[in-house]
């Protein structure tokens, strides 16, 4: 497996945000790239990043009696160090969480330590299923909200897993291929990052084990990705809702019960 390269220090003395937490420092305006959008010159610091669902006390007593009680879903992004570099939470209401599922569609608002929206996640009603190759899931990232600057598509396949990683005029800028069974079974569940031809790894999403208790009861997910220190932001943040849409393909629960198994075919 890759290992990141991250200098620690690259950064700065975190700062306190509204809550207490540490969140990573402002970037130098000299390491901001030219036509960087707001908010994503934190990324060009950053080779690894930390996604950690927030567990839902009421969903998780739910859970162990075997309810059906599904909330929003909250994270925060964490560099390497442990800092908050943003926070997500999906934008869905309860019936839609209910009758769809891990299915649902979503909108995921993920703000910055000023309480800014930096990046925008769609992800329409589709089928998740092989057999139905024309109607793909697709998740569309914009950065401001507004500006589309890139896609994650799946692929048609019929049992590993396969993403295409596009820019916003749908040119391909990576390819993400996940393993033949996606069972989170005391260990990482490894999505490999690669070069459009796909001959060369150059990073990883990883299903992180999160312990028996939880990954039985609760549907939170900790993941971890790598990329290139160079990659550009807007595909970073692309990674980013790559990373989300694999969570609700693959590891959310409905009703208790893991959508996790044979690839595709679960």
């Amino acid at each position: 497996m890759m290992q990141p390269m991250t200098d620690q220090q690259n950064f700065g003395p975190p700062v306190q945000g509204p809550e207490g937490e540490a969140w990573m420092a402002p970037v130098g305006e000299q390491m901001v790239p030219l036509n960087c959008p707001p908010g994503l010159e934190y990324l060009t610091m950053i080779d690894q990043l930390i996604v950690k669902q927030k567990l839902e006390a009421l969903e998780a007593i739910a859970g162990v009696m075997g309810a059906n009680l599904e909330t929003a879903n909250k994270y925060k992004i964490k560099n390497v160090m442990g800092q908050n570099v943003f926070k997500a939470k999906e934008d869905t209401d309860c019936c839609t969480r209910i009758a769809c599922g891990p299915a649902r569609p979503f909108d995921m608002i993920i703000k910055d330590n000023a309480d800014r929206e930096v990046i925008h996640l769609n992800r329409p009603l589709r089928c998740s299923s092989c057999c139905f190759p024309c109607c793909l899931q697709s998740l569309e990232v914009s950065s401001p909200p507004g500006t589309v600057i890139g896609y994650v598509n799946q692929k048609w396949t019929c049992i590993k897993p396969e993403f295409e990683v596009t820019d916003a005029d749908g040119n391909v800028a990576l390819l993400i291929k996940g393993p033949w069974c996606t069972f989170s079974c005391a260990g990482d569940v490894e999505f490999k990052i690669m070069t459009p031809d796909g001959e060369h790894e150059v990073g990883r999403i990883s299903k992180q084990w999160t312990g028996l208790l939880k990954e039985a009861f609760t549907d939170m997910d900790n993941f971890g990705i790598t990329f290139p220190m160079d990659l550009d932001v807007r595909c970073k943040a692309t990674l980013i809702g790559a990373c989300f849409l694999i969570d609700y393909m693959f590891f959310e629960k409905k009703a208790n019960e893991d959508s996790d198994g044979l690839g595709m075919m679960s």
